[in-house]
């Protein structure tokens, strides 16, 4: 279902996960679940994994996760301070001790010159407290592609956040 490289990748976080006893919580808009999808691919990954959300629209990120309105309204469900807010939301709302959060636009519209197509915010939040955030700008290269490349940079940001470069 998945590439081989992102299969790979996702086992080494697993057992990079495992190995720290660490579970970890998922809060995706435009991957849809694929993060989620992806880890329990493997059996077994549910000493792992305690849960995932897929919350698309803003009620659902307001309902389940906490991301207040006033923020949504404010910097809209693509941006930084929402997926900062996804993350932090999924943690709270779990037994995990680590949450990865992506929203973004996929495509094929939905862009503006301010946001526009394949701009997707990443967020990570740790029990400790800390909070991470990444940008990527994949620009318009195909709705599959850029969830992909998603669900990518959202497995190297779970590589930071439980391993910091050094």
């Amino acid at each position: 279902m998945f590439p081989e490289e992102l299969m790979n990748d996702a086992r080494q976080l697993l057992d990079r996960l495992r190995a720290r006893k660490m579970m970890l919580v998922t809060a995706e808009s435009c991957t849809g679940g694929l993060i989620a999808g992806l880890f329990t691919e493997f059996a077994g990954s549910s000493d792992v994994v305690e849960r995932g959300y897929v919350t698309y629209s803003n009620a659902a990120k307001t309902s389940c996760l906490g991301v207040g309105e006033d923020l949504l309204a404010k910097c809209g469900a693509v941006s930084a301070e929402v997926a900062r807010a996804m993350a932090q939301g999924a943690l709270a709302n779990s037994h995990a001790d680590l949450a990865v959060s992506v929203t973004g636009i996929a495509g094929p519209g939905g862009g503006s010159a301010e946001k526009p197509i394949g701009l997707v915010h990443f967020g990570a939040a740790l029990k400790s407290g800390s909070v991470l955030h990444l940008e990527k700008r994949f620009g318009d290269i195909g709705r599959s592609e850029i969830r992909l490349a998603s669900v990518r940079a959202a497995l190297k940001l779970i590589g930071c956040a439980i391993s910091p470069p050094g």
